[in-house]
């Protein structure tokens, strides 16, 4: 009598039962750390393109966003429409709600209302920032540096989930094992502008920017 040797049904069900199981319990895990990866690429290639746009400027026109006005030529509008792709502009804010951190991020974000130029770039990211940004500098020989040079990036634009970047470990302000961590990168990032110059505008945005 010849024996053949292999799994059962009801043994090849339970095995598909527990795949499907660990599968269902790991895939968010790792979609949030996929989208996270993306999130911190795209922010941190927006922040090089729109310094990148404000050197260019001065090369090409001489004048960066300390000597910006809010009214004719010299404005951090037509700086950046000018030596940027942009598809897409609203004067009425994001055109969506920002869902905003808790307040160990520290974050700053520009309001989000009719009191904001938003310009959407052909890679889907968005730079949004209040109308009255102007002069922005840190010299003290060309005046004081206002609060209204503050925007926000968003990497995805329109899309979900529109939140601001938040510590998910740590303390605001915090160094060594109370630094801000960030585990799972959200779409929004608070930025401060001014000189030649953009930044990060809030603990979690900077733990993106330099995290190895």
């Amino acid at each position: 009598m010849t024996k053949h040797l292999g799994f059962t049904l009801a043994e090849v069900l339970i095995t598909l039962g527990i795949i499907g199981v660990v599968a269902a319990m790991t895939m968010p895990t790792l979609m949030n750390q996929t989208n996270g990866a993306q999130y911190k690429t795209a922010y941190k290639k927006a922040l090089s393109a729109i310094s990148q746009a404000v050197v260019l400027n001065v090369a090409l026109d001489d004048y960066n966003l300390a000597d910006t006005e809010t009214t004719g030529d010299y404005t951090i509008y037509n700086m950046i429409t000018n030596r940027m792709n942009v598809v897409k502009t609203s004067d009425n804010g994001l055109g969506y709600t920002v869902q905003t951190p808790d307040a160990s991020s520290g974050a700053t974000a520009a309001p989000d209302g009719t009191n904001n130029y938003t310009l959407f770039f052909n890679d889907g990211i968005a730079f949004s920032f209040p109308k009255a940004a102007a002069k922005c500098t840190m010299d003290p020989t060309k005046g004081t540096f206002p609060a209204t040079c503050k925007g926000i990036i968003d990497v995805n634009g329109q899309k979900a989930p529109n939140k601001v970047v938040k510590c998910d470990s740590g303390v605001r302000g915090g160094t060594g094992a109370n630094a801000c961590q960030v585990t799972n990168p959200t779409d929004i990032y608070p930025v401060i502008f001014y000189d030649q110059t953009i930044l990060p505008n809030s603990d979690a945005a900077r733990a993106v920017l330099y995290a190895k």
